[in-house]
């Protein structure tokens, strides 16, 4: 199934199923994800964030607990 998906100001921004919560944003360059990302539980609160170069993994990575406090924190 294919997320519902809108571009506003750059940022693609991908919904969970229902429709109405975000589920990812971030922007896309060449098809790629490219840059900071964030993602989102179906409550709305942050899951995890991250950066992207060309579509690959880089960076600090950062995992939030349910109540959005940092829970984990990775490097790439």
């Amino acid at each position: 199934m294919n997320k519902k998906t809108e571009i506003v100001r750059g940022y693609t921004i991908k919904f969970h199923a229902n429709g109405k919560t975000k589920w990812s944003k971030g922007k896309i360059k060449d098809g790629k994800p490219d840059g900071y990302w964030e993602w989102y539980r179906i409550n709305g609160t942050l899951k995890r964030s991250g950066h992207f170069k060309k579509g690959e993994v880089v960076g600090t990575w950062t995992t939030y607990d349910s109540n959005g406090k940092v829970y984990k924190v990775t490097e790439k």
